[in-house]
């Protein structure tokens, strides 16, 4: 898969991205990146990325034009079949793992980051598919933001993580919060591990797991359940928790 960011600070972005998952990913050859900054397609000698707004106010606007030749250069070099452009905006759709599970399957996506006061409505209106957003706050620019996109997706890219399995039991993967997870020593001055975890038993251990999810879920999380559908054996399970915490 590849990512194109659109940036006014390219470092930031490919800074961070060699780090981690993603930058196994990509030295790998798993995942393309590449950051492109408007600066480079002004048509100015000051490299003008930004005006002041019509109608007045505080800050100031990106500018169109920059922001439009930088996306086709990114098109053009990576003329492929799939992609789509997003805005990354709190103004846009709240991010779910739903939503970053659809765009592991596009070849390409390419991330908007905006600065200043925002961007040229005209240009995510006539250039961008969506917008999203990271949540009801807002942050100093979209390059932050970019990254976690970058992260969550290429985590669901087949290859990438060592075991398959692991993004599959990441929370909110299939619409509940994730079980509790314990490691050595099995005893502790602040707590013991589970005796369940400790016998072998994988049918026990699944099920035990399900049920600390759920319950996890709906103490934490009781929104979340209004939106999935559980199974029988769920809905028993979620019902065991309930009888044992009350």
């Amino acid at each position: 898969m590849r990512f194109d960011v659109i940036s006014l600070f390219p470092d930031m972005v490919s800074d961070a991205a060699a780090y981690g998952v993603t930058g196994r990913a990509i030295e790998r050859g798993l995942v393309d990146l590449s950051v492109w900054n408007p600066r480079d397609y002004t048509h100015d000698k000051h490299r003008t990325v930004d005006d002041r707004p019509y109608g007045g106010g505080p800050g100031m606007v990106m500018k169109c034009q920059p922001l439009l030749d930088t996306l086709a250069a990114a098109k053009q070099h990576n003329a492929l079949a799939s992609s789509k452009v997003i805005c990354l905006s709190p103004q846009g759709r709240l991010l779910t793992q739903g939503l970053l599970l659809d765009a592991s399957c596009c070849d390409q996506l390419i991330l908007v980051s905006g600065r200043y006061e925002g961007i040229d409505e005209r240009f995510i209106q006539h250039a961008c598919d969506e917008e999203w957003s990271l949540g009801d706050y807002v942050i100093s620019g979209g390059e932050l933001a970019a990254l976690i996109v970058i992260d969550a997706v290429t985590r669901l890219i087949p290859g990438v993580l060592g075991d398959e399995e692991s993004a599959k039991q990441d929370s909110h993967f299939d619409g509940l919060l994730d079980c509790p997870h314990y490691t050595r020593p099995e005893r502790s001055d602040i707590g013991d591990v589970p005796d369940v975890l400790l016998g072998g038993n994988h049918a026990d251990i699944k099920r035990w797991r399900m049920k600390q999810a759920l319950g996890r879920t709906w103490i934490r999380r009781p929104d979340m359940l209004g939106k999935v559908t559980l199974s029988a054996e769920q809905d028993a399970l979620l019902k065991e928790f309930r009888t044992e915490v009350v």
